[in-house]
């Protein structure tokens, strides 16, 4: 009875598993098609990719009489380098979509990469000007987007009730915009890597229960915009897994 139990189970397993993995590659083609119809240089600059990289294994090979053998592994380097350049792209299509619509810097936060806790609209106001927090490495990091007059006043305010509680505790600000002084959407991850490395993850997480007590102020803002069928978290995910 056991051994018929454990037989249906891994059926129904392996049946998931391949549910799972239609379902990826149905998402990434989705993906690929919109791509398509919004960026004309996409096909040949994944087709440019897999032609170089098979060049130049296959030219390599051929001074060691080896290009046959070569050109099948250079035809899969090339493909996984198409397989990049397809998502850049389309990361980059999604971030000028979303760029300036409100909640898009908080969209962009939680579809960052890494042990970063993020917690949305922890203040805000009616006019959907918001400051999203951020824990990570670096401490504390206090995100801002909408206008620049309103939200200079928010954000400071959210800076002396966060530094009331983490004392010493490193804090970042900074104001997603394209003005003087202000970060562009799209270069908010990078903006986040960069910054150094104050705390080990128990820190975070000390630091994580500490301000759970704060609470959010204001109303929360729109989910952050993505156009139809671009997941982006997913489809990332699933590049990096073929």
């Amino acid at each position: 009875m056991a051994g018929k139990q454990d037989k249906e189970a891994a059926k129904q397993a392996k049946k998931e598993k391949r549910a799972a993995s239609k379902a990826r590659r149905g998402q990434l083609f989705e993906a690929f098609k919109m791509q398509r119809k919004e960026d004309p240089w996409l096909i040949p600059w994944m087709v440019g990719a897999i032609i170089v990289v098979a060049g130049v294994l296959f030219g390599i090979g051929f001074f060691f009489d080896m290009q046959w053998v070569l050109l099948p592994l250079g035809l899969i380097l090339g493909g996984l380098a198409a397989m990049i350049i397809f998502g850049r792209r389309v990361q980059k299509t999604v971030y000028s979509k979303a760029d300036g619509q409100p909640g898009a810097a908080a969209w962009a936060l939680e579809n960052l990469r890494g042990r970063w806790k993020v917690t949305p609209t922890v203040a805000a106001t009616t006019q959907l000007d918001a400051v999203h927090r951020v824990l990570g490495g670096p401490g504390v990091v206090l995100v801002a987007e909408g206008a620049p007059h309103r939200v200079k006043t928010l954000l400071a305010q959210e800076k002396k009730r966060v530094s009331r509680l983490i004392g010493d505790t490193p804090i970042y600000d900074v104001t997603i915009g394209h003005d003087e002084g202000q970060l562009p959407l799209k270069k908010l991850q990078g903006y986040l890597m960069k910054l150094p490395r104050n705390l080990k993850p128990a820190q975070v997480d000390a630091l994580e229960a500490k301000l759970a007590a704060l609470g959010n102020r204001g109303a929360a803002l729109p989910k952050g915009p993505m156009p139809a069928g671009a997941k982006m978290r997913n489809v990332q995910r699933t590049i990096r897994r073929r």
